[in-house]
């Protein structure tokens, strides 16, 4: 529980960066969507990053230690680049508003470099953090240890979102954008102080000096066979590649919406920034319950393979009512909508995450998990890419008079996807990978001893 603390602050800091400052940007500074989704998947773009930054950890100590002093360093320099973040955003939104283009294209590169370091400093702490939890828990603990820090994540984007609520319920109706920055940097400052603090509590010694595994076996890693061999590993099945694909799907089933979500209440439904920031919390409830309801009594009656099904069946649903409730613009429904939503993720999570422990090989485990973690990261920067640019392909198009139309777009097309996830999961087959790696490590493990 106490580690969870620092997966909590990760869940916060979220909200605030994919919920938030979206609905800044597009909404209350008019920043073009293309150009807020681009610059928010720069912090995905540098994912494979975690992979440079794991070896590093396992390979050089710092302080007798492998992992808390990296994550210390991450967590220090993502919550600096967290209160840097506003008043570059605000200084672009001049640059846009004066015209100066040199300034301009400086400032958006800025931007964007911004956000790939804060991507590049969240790799560091994480990677180390993951393996700490590895280290410090048994084989026999760590699924509970893994459900527990899930859970912690969610919990924290719902305190993300109600601290925003909370603290930034001054802002509604403000367009003046000088008391808009003081009070967001003053706000981004506060976060990034208390975020600071928990991971000092989360991490103060957890690890002793030295390396060991709490199993007893000392320095033993999942890539024990060489990196060369565990990739030939990789490519023996076909099957890993369906499951990339669909993880793919999956997590843009999910998240296509995230860059224009606040916004869809600010612009269709009215609500003031406190208010769109409670869409998070409701969706953060909603998975919350999901993942329990999944994990306690879902997975084992229906089984992995249903349950996911089942999953992607109720966020396509969800997604529809989504597209609906905009004809409406009744602020209950897009709430309790927002609530099966998250109930949908869960679900849809927890089997998801069930199914990639099948498809991972114990032998080379570090590096199935490096592949799968990648491909939801390319498909958290698509997602942010691609809600951008098809909200502004909306905007341009004569998709009816207000400004549902290109939310309506985005949700269309992510309800396309989730629907092909759903397709694409009929051919994913656990026994057959087991198979094909099978025969793929006998083949290694000859080579070796040959």
């Amino acid at each position: 529980m106490r580690l969870g603390l620092f997966q909590a602050c990760l869940g916060c800091l979220a909200v605030i960066f994919s919920g938030l400052l979206n609905r800044i940007m597009l909404s209350e500074l008019a920043f073009p969507g293309l150009l807020v989704g681009g610059a928010l998947a720069f912090e995905q773009f540098v994912a494979p990053s975690r992979v440079l930054f794991g070896q590093i950890s396992d390979a050089h100590p710092l302080g007798s230690r492998h992992r808390v002093p990296y994550v210390l360093m991450g967590t220090a320099l993502f919550c600096l680049l967290a209160v840097l973040s506003v008043p570059l955003i605000f200084r672009v939104d001049r640059l846009l508003e004066t015209g100066d283009q040199p300034g301009t294209a400086f400032g958006i590169a800025a931007l964007c470099g911004l956000f790939a370091l804060y991507g590049l400093a969240v790799s560091l702490a994480t990677t180390p953090y993951l393996a700490l939890v590895i280290d410090r828990t048994t084989e026999r603990e760590r699924p509970r240890a893994v459900g527990i820090i899930w859970c912690m994540l969610t919990v924290g984007i719902v305190i993300g979102a109600v601290a925003i609520g909370l603290s930034l319920r001054s802002l509604d109706g403000v367009s003046d954008r000088t008391l808009l920055q003081a009070t967001l940097t003053r706000f981004m400052a506060i976060v990034a102080a208390v975020v600071w603090l928990l991971t000092l509590l989360a991490t103060w010694g957890m690890e002793p000096p030295g390396r060991g595994r709490r199993d007893g076996r000392a320095s033993e890693r999942d890539d024990a066979i060489g990196l060369v061999q565990s990739w030939s590993l990789i490519t023996s099945s076909r099957q890993v590649l369906i499951f990339f694909g669909f993880l793919i799907l999956f997590t843009l089933a999910l998240f296509l919406q995230d860059p224009v979500l606040e916004s869809y209440g600010a612009q269709v439904f009215a609500m003031p920034i406190a208010a769109t920031a409670q869409l998070n919390a409701f969706w953060g409830v909603g998975t919350l319950v999901g993942l329990l309801i999944a994990g306690l009594w879902v997975v084992p009656r229906l089984g992995k393979m249903a349950t996911a099904r089942l999953g992607i069946q109720l966020i396509a649903l969800s997604l529809l009512l989504l597209l609906l409730s905009g004809l409406t613009a009744r602020i209950p429904f897009l709430q309790a909508v927002m609530v099966l939503f998250g109930l949908a993720a869960g679900i849809g999570t927890n089997s998801a995450l069930c199914l990639m422990l099948d498809l991972t090989l114990p032998q080379a485990a570090g590096t199935f998990v490096g592949v799968w973690g990648l491909a939801q990261a390319l498909s958290r920067a698509i997602g942010k890419l691609l809600g951008g640019g098809l909200y502004d392909i909306g905007r341009a198009l004569p998709l009816g008079a207000g400004p549902y139309g290109p939310f309506a777009l985005v949700l269309a097309v992510e309800l396309l996807v989730a629907l092909a996830a759903l397709l694409l999961l009929d051919r994913v087959n656990v026994r057959q990978f087991r198979e094909d790696t099978a025969r793929g490590l006998s083949k290694v493990m000859a080579l070796e001893l040959g």
